[in-house]
Order: C-alpha cells, then sequence, then structure tokens
C-alpha cells in the first residue's frame, strides 16, 4: 500500500480522471485539483480529495502542493484543433499554471513533477506531407510548433528542463499523441478527431440521416492512442529515469477518412462524406516515432485503434441516446 500523497492536476478532466482512477485502484492517496466546478468532472471518487481551484494563481498551486510526494500537471486549457486554432491566447495563459506549479513544488519540497507536453510541439515543417515520417523527440527543433497551445507547451518543457538543471527538481516531460477514449468530451468544441467522428457516426445512425461531415480532405494522417496506454505509460515514464522530453503515443497512423472508415465499421452504417475544407485540420501528417520509449522502457502503446475505438464509440453512442450532459470543459 503505498502512502505518499499525489497531486493530479486537471484531475476532473479526461486523462486526470482515468489517471486518478487507476492510481487510487493501485492503493495510491490522491489528490485531484480542477478549474471545474465538482459537478462538471468527468469522474470523481470518494476515496480522492478533490477540489476546484484556479491553479493560474501561485497561492492556488501553493495549496495544492502542501503535503504532496509527487504531482502530475495535467491542468491545461485545451481543447481538439476546432479550439486551438481559434483560442490561441487563453491556451498560451496554461503557462501560468506550468509556471506556478513548479514554483510551488519546489518550495514544498515535492520529489518529483510530471508535465503533460503535447505532439503538438514538433516543427511544422515535419508535419506537411500526410506520409510523414514518425515525429522523433530531437524534431521539436528548430522549432516552429503549433501556433499558441503548440509554443506554451514547448516552453513549459524549457521550464522543466531548467528546474532540474538549477534546482534539482526532477522532472518528466511526456508529449501525448491524441488521446481518446471513453468519459471525456465528446462535443461542444473541445473534442478531440476521435471523439468528433464517433459522435458524428452514432448521431447519423439514430437520426437515419446518413450523412457526415469531415473537416478538411480527410486524407490527413494521425495516430491515436488508447486512454488506458496513456495512463499506464505516464506512470511508467514518472518512475523511470527519463529526463528528457519522451514520446507518449500509438504509431499506428491513419488518414481521417480511415478512422471514419472504423467507425462506421463499428457503427454497421455507411454514410455520405461532406468535406468542409474551410474547417480547421491542423497539420498533414503526424505520427509517433517510438523508438526512444521502447529503449527506455521496453514497452510502447500496445492498443489497437480499433479496439480502442469500439470502446469509444459504444459509450458515446450511450451518451447520445441517454441525451447524458457533457461537460464544455
Amino acid at each position: 500500500m503505498a502512502s505518499d500523497l499525489i497531486l493530479v492536476t486537471g484531475g476532473g478532466g479526461f486523462i486526470g480522471g482515468h489517471l486518478v482512477a487507476d492510481l487510487l485502484k493501485k492503493g495510491h492517496r490522491v489528490r485531484a485539483v480542477d478549474h471545474k466546478p465538482l459537478d462538471q468532472w468527468w469522474q470523481q471518487f470518494p476515496e480522492a480529495e478533490s477540489w476546484s481551484a484556479n491553479l493560474e494563481l501561485l497561492g492556488e498551486c501553493q495549496r495544492a502542493v502542501q503535503g504532496v510526494a509527487q504531482v502530475y500537471n495535467l491542468a491545461a486549457d485545451m481543447g481538439g484543433m476546432g479550439f486551438i486554432e481559434h483560442n490561441k491566447a487563453l491556451c498560451m495563459l496554461s503557462v501560468l499554471i506550468n509556471t506556478h506549479m513548479l514554483m510551488a513544488a519546489r518550495e514544498a519540497g515535492v520529489k518529483k513533477v510530471f508535465f503533460s507536453s503535447s505532439a503538438c510541439v514538433y516543427a511544422a515543417g515535419k508535419q506537411t506531407d500526410p506520409n510523414v515520417t514518425a515525429l522523433k523527440e530531437a524534431d521539436a527543433y528548430p522549432a516552429m510548433p503549433e501556433d499558441g497551445y503548440g509554443w506554451e507547451k514547448l516552453f513549459s518543457e524549457r521550464m522543466c528542463r531548467h528546474f532540474w538543471e538549477d534546482f534539482k527538481l526532477e522532472t518528466r516531460i511526456v508529449r501525448y499523441h491524441n488521446v481518446y477514449g471513453p468519459k471525456g468530451t465528446w462535443k461542444g468544441g473541445r473534442e478531440k478527431a476521435p471523439a468528433a467522428v464517433c459522435r458524428k457516426v452514432a448521431q447519423a445512425k439514430v437520426s437515419g440521416v446518413h450523412e457526415i461531415e469531415i473537416w478538411g480532405d480527410g486524407k490527413q494522417t494521425r495516430s491515436f492512442q488508447y486512454i488506458a496506454d496513456c495512463v499506464h505509460g505516464s506512470q511508467l515514464i514518472m518512475a523511470s529515469d527519463v529526463r528528457e522530453p519522451i514520446n507518449l503515443g500509438s504509431d499506428e497512423l491513419v488518414t481521417i477518412n480511415q478512422l471514419v472508415d472504423i467507425a462506421e465499421d463499428i457503427a454497421g452504417v455507411r454514410l455520405k462524406r461532406n468535406y468542409n475544407l474551410s474547417a480547421p485540420k491542423g497539420v498533414n501528417g503526424r505520427n509517433s516515432d517510438n523508438t526512444l520509449i521502447k529503449a527506455r522502457l521496453g514497452w510502447a502503446p500496445p492498443t489497437r485503434l480499433r479496439d480502442g475505438l469500439e470502446q469509444t464509440y459504444r459509450w458515446i453512442y450511450d451518451q447520445i441516446v441517454t441525451d447524458a450532459p457533457c461537460p464544455t470543459y
């Protein structure tokens, strides 16, 4: 039975909720903190300390880290491509969370801080072709990340590095690639591609209107990581001696059209595809190079997209038919 208290920021969100659940299952003491009111959290657990706080404020970070041994810093103002392309300033303000959390953790003697970075840090010039060469960690430089959100993540990575170099605060920097799964945002503008596609396919099936809007031409490529792999990999990296940034993502590359194919197959429908070429679509191609994580941890995310997407689709379908609420952030 673990005794050290673990703080999960963003604990009311998608990844944070799943991480809290897994840490509790393993016997850890957990404090979950999120900006959202408690009644808008995706998952709540009576065994965890849970409270709402604005972690952009230094004082709230100082309060959150009291008595804490480790921090998983997942808190950020973010969403899918439709959100981050239109809210660059809001995304960049998350740097306040990361700055103040590092300062508070150092002051409080926290042993280790995990920072959830993103594949959006990678240089745009390396993501212009759908037949993209998988992105290795060195490809973040020379720097030209996703405007707004990507710059904030890359800057915060450097802060983590320098807090280790200057103050010997142990940090772990993990670049998440497109995490998906049940119990996360699936409508409202902040959802990511797998959830959006599952929602659109499920709505078409329920309504009988067998059409779907696809952002872009559908030829852009991505890899998508199932939530259980993300949670497991995050804890492996936290427990490791890997201080440099490291990818955590699937290397199963698919086009958005292929993602729709899979969702249609799961739902048992075929839809007319309407391509919205003026909608945000992000880079043309992005995939995770898992050479480093395999070398350092002897592991990489194993879940096939078809298997994870089926779990995600079934959950979103149930939300639609039961008219379940979906927090907007």
